[in-house]
Formats: structure tokens, C-alpha cells, sequence
């Protein structure tokens, strides 16, 4: 009975860690409606100094073109999203790194496309990660 309490009590522990391991904390949100094919994306609360980001869809279907991440002082790295494709409910974006880990990210565009079945939904939600 001892062993299968401190099996548990590992078990859990192990559960913890990996999800802490994960470290992705919440940047911002945006309802995107397709009205406008870009989008400028202001962050909440001081986590803004961060390495990377990612994209999470959270509600709706939106199929990314382009990210550019601006940064306090003015610099910007715009990266090629087409590669994640059409993302829906509960699919993340690849990470981005932010072009001066030193810096604060002053704000993110997007620029999406509405092509086909994304059009039908008129809006989805996306969360933007820093880790």
C-alpha cells in the first residue's frame, strides 16, 4: 500500500512537471473577423519580454499568411506563416523567435486569408503564446 501511494505521488509529480516543462504563457487574444485581412495585435499584462511565440486557435477556423512581430524599439521580423496551413479549434502555430529576446514586444500583425470554408465562419479566436 506504501508503494502505491509514493507510485502515485511520483506519478503526479511527473505530470506537473511535464506540463510546466510546456512553459507557454498567454500574450494576448484576438477575435479575427474577415472584414480586414490584417489585424495588429497588442499584448496584455508585462509578459511581453519573451523568446518565442506561437498562435493558438481557439475557436473557429483562420488560415495564417504572414506574422510580424514588432518590438519596443522599432525593430520587426516578419515570418512566413503558410506553413501551418488552415489551423481550427485547438491547433497551434509553429514557435516564431523574436527577433531581440532583450526587448518587449510592442505589438503582432497578422495578416490571414478567408479563402473557402474560413469564410463561412466570419470570425475565430486566436491566443498568442510566449515562452
Amino acid at each position: 500500500m506504501k508503494y502505491l501511494l509514493v507510485y502515485s505521488i511520483l506519478f503526479l509529480l511527473a505530470l506537473n512537471v511535464h506540463g510546466q516543462e510546456k512553459g507557454w504563457t498567454k500574450l494576448g487574444e484576438k477575435t479575427v473577423s474577415f472584414k480586414n485581412e490584417t489585424d495588429r495585435v497588442t499584448l496584455i499584462g508585462e509578459e511581453k519580454n519573451v523568446d518565442k511565440i506561437k498562435l493558438k486557435c481557439i475557436q473557429g477556423t483562420l488560415q495564417l499568411k504572414k506574422i510580424t512581430i514588432v518590438m519596443k524599439g522599432g525593430e520587426k521580423k516578419e515570418y512566413d506563416a503558410k506553413a501551418s496551413g488552415v489551423m481550427t479549434k485547438g491547433m497551434s502555430s509553429l514557435p516564431y523567435s523574436v527577433p531581440d529576446k532583450d526587448a518587449k514586444i510592442n505589438y503582432i500583425e497578422l495578416e490571414y486569408d478567408t479563402k473557402g470554408k474560413v469564410a463561412l465562419t466570419k470570425m475565430a479566436k486566436v491566443e498568442i503564446l510566449g515562452k
